[in-house]
């Protein structure tokens, strides 16, 4: 029997996306009991951008895919599937194959991933998986999240924290492999602590003696969320998780040349970074600008990060997402110049 051969991912370019609206933290001391000073110092957010009435999550997703695609040297019929990372859909079925309509990409296949913070590092590790095993060449990968639209603008303690956006990456095969190795985790006994619960409503059908409940009406709830317990959640796993894929590669913190986590919380960055005995200056964040776009917020980080010539040739990148589930993911890239 003839051994499998394994193929190499390379991520060949990187793409971005923000709405218009920008939400700095004065505007919303205006209508709330807060300030930037309290915001700030809390979270390190200065400012966020919010969908406008005129926009949707595919018209923020089809901007960045197509600057991925640009940067990239592709066409759209070059791609042989996306993978989209987003757990604020237009569509209950699903927004992928709306995405892969918008761009042209009728060589395609498409689907979602719904992951919340975690969804852009998992969407990344399951295309890795159909490029070494020679399933596909040529994959797009979206995270995008516009979680304004779900949280209570009446709360300071959830609506000041997120923002909406989309960021793009398109994972190719090839002789060098960037991805080095990978881990994944779920606790769902936690899951409460970071949620949009569904609400079911019923009406009795008298029509059959009240045997059958009908739903009616049914809708999602505000965001919610346990601050205190999602930011131990956090710096206590991502550390670990981290840890445990250095530990795959015989490679240590010390080899890191930048750590890019999601961008909850400029304190979990900097609490992460310390536990793992990574300076500060090594870390790639963007937070203040944009706040917590969740699936959207390392691929953007890292197209900006990119943009700005800061990851070079055989930098080593740890990646790492985190959130609602509660998920969270990391991974170790060597990344290479696709000579």
């Amino acid at each position: 029997m003839t051994p499998l051969k394994m193929h190499g991912s390379h991520i060949l370019s990187t793409g971005s996306a923000i709405p218009d609206i920008c939400i700095d933290n004065d505007l919303l001391g205006t209508i709330l009991d807060t300030s930037d000073s309290w915001i700030s110092t809390r979270t390190g957010i200065k400012e966020r951008n919010i969908l406008g009435r005129d926009q949707s999550i595919i018209d923020l997703a089809t901007i960045a895919s197509k600057k991925a695609l640009t940067k990239g040297l592709l066409q759209a019929e070059d791609l042989d599937l996306i993978i989209f990372a987003t757990s604020t859909s237009n569509d209950l079925f699903g927004s992928a194959s709306q995405l892969q309509h918008a761009l042209g990409a009728k060589q395609a296949a498409a689907f979602d991933i719904t992951a919340a913070c975690s969804g852009f590092v998992i969407s990344l590790i399951i295309a890795h998986q159909f490029i070494q095993t020679n399933v596909y060449n040529n994959i797009l990968i979206v995270g995008a999240d516009t979680l304004s639209q779900w949280v209570d603008w009446s709360d300071r303690t959830t609506c000041i924290l997120f923002g909406d956006g989309a960021g793009a990456a398109i994972l190719q095969k090839n002789q060098d492999n960037d991805i080095l190795s990978f881990e994944i985790n779920t606790d769902g006994s936690e899951a409460h602590q970071l949620c949009i619960n569904h609400k079911r409503n019923f009406q009795q059908d008298t029509k059959h003696n009240n045997l059958i409940n009908i739903p009616s009406n049914n809708y999602y709830q505000h965001l919610r969320m346990n601050g205190k317990e999602v930011y131990k959640f956090a710096v206590s796993k991502v550390p670990e998780s981290i840890g445990k894929c250095l530990k795959q590669i015989s490679m240590n913190s010390k080899d890191i040349t930048w750590l890019l986590l999601h961008q909850a919380n400029q304190r979990i960055l900097e609490t992460v970074a310390n536990k793992l005995n990574i300076p500060v200056e090594k870390i790639l964040s963007n937070i203040q600008f944009y706040g917590n776009t969740s699936a959207a917020s390392i691929p953007i980080a890292l197209d900006e990060a990119f943009d700005a010539g800061h990851i070079c040739h055989k930098d080593i990148i740890a990646i790492a997402g985190f959130g609602a589930g509660l998920t969270w993911g990391s991974m170790i890239i060597k990344w290479h110049i696709n000579e």
